[in-house]
């Protein structure tokens, strides 16, 4: 169940990724994970990040529709909720490499800081920082954008 917390920064990082021509957002999407054996990583059957970013421009087309993804964005966004642990999200993020996204940011609100997971290390950011910067990626983020 998501908290107030994870809801507000869910919509302020949105807000931060800004209006892009070369990524398309996502909220809430599930992501169809059947490549991968995700009892291995201790999950069900499906994946559900908070936040998705894909490459390229998503073409609304009100008579397609689908109730899950089957290409695998390149940065996923989970944010920790009071009644999440940190262990099931780790768990996710290993699922997700698994997949090939390259990039998964977890965003602890209690402490103001995100830590941006890569398949072989991570780095942290927090509220002395000036911005989030995903090398992966190369994209950044005024900190402040987040926390206000």
């Amino acid at each position: 169940m998501p908290s107030i917390n994870q809801s507000y920064i869910q919509s302020r990082l949105i807000l931060s990724f800004g209006d892009s021509d070369q990524f398309t957002l996502f909220t809430e999407l599930s992501l169809d994970a059947s490549q991968v054996d995700l009892a291995q990583f201790g999950l069900k059957n499906e994946l559900i990040p908070d936040i998705c970013l894909y490459e390229g421009i998503h073409q609304f087309d009100p008579r397609k529709d689908s109730s899950k993804r089957t290409d695998m964005p390149i940065l996923v966004v989970e944010i920790l909720s009071s009644n999440q642990g940190i262990s099931e999200l780790m768990n996710k993020f290993e699922a997700y490499f698994a997949l090939g996204i390259k990039s998964c940011w977890l965003v602890i609100p209690p402490n103001e800081t995100i830590t941006i997971y890569f398949p072989d290390k991570f780095e942290t950011f927090g509220y002395k920082d000036n911005e989030i910067i995903d090398d992966t990626l190369k994209f950044r983020i005024p900190i402040q954008k987040i926390w206000g």
